[in-house]
């Protein structure tokens, strides 16, 4: 097998195991190959997105709802850690969601 296809083969395993992330890495390393998508790959390449972006939305929606409970009950130390808590999430969201060169292997 080639390169592309051991990547693709790479992101089903990904897929299989639910592991989205390195699902997202194969699939921007065949992106990144210039050359155009066939149709499972960029089916591929959507799932791994959905999956990654959606994990991530969840987790912004519970810590939202945290920061609005402890918000009620006014502590203010949890709140300022559960806002930075928060930012990070934000970062990753932006990381995974942004196009960036193909990463090594």
């Amino acid at each position: 097998m080639g390169e592309r296809d051991d990547l693709v083969y790479q992101a089903k395993l990904a897929e299989q195991a639910e592991r989205y992330d390195e699902m997202v890495v194969s699939m921007k390393n065949v992106a990144g190959m210039n050359v155009e998508l066939t149709v499972e790959e960029r089916n591929l390449l959507s799932v791994a997105y959905k999956n990654v972006i959606g994990a991530r939305r969840a987790s912004w929606r519970i810590i939202s709802s945290i920061e609005q409970r402890e918000e009620n009950k006014g502590g203010e130390e949890k709140l300022k850690m559960i806002r930075e808590y928060r930012q990070t999430v934000r970062r990753q969201q932006r990381t995974a969601w942004w196009p960036t060169k193909p990463l090594p292997i």
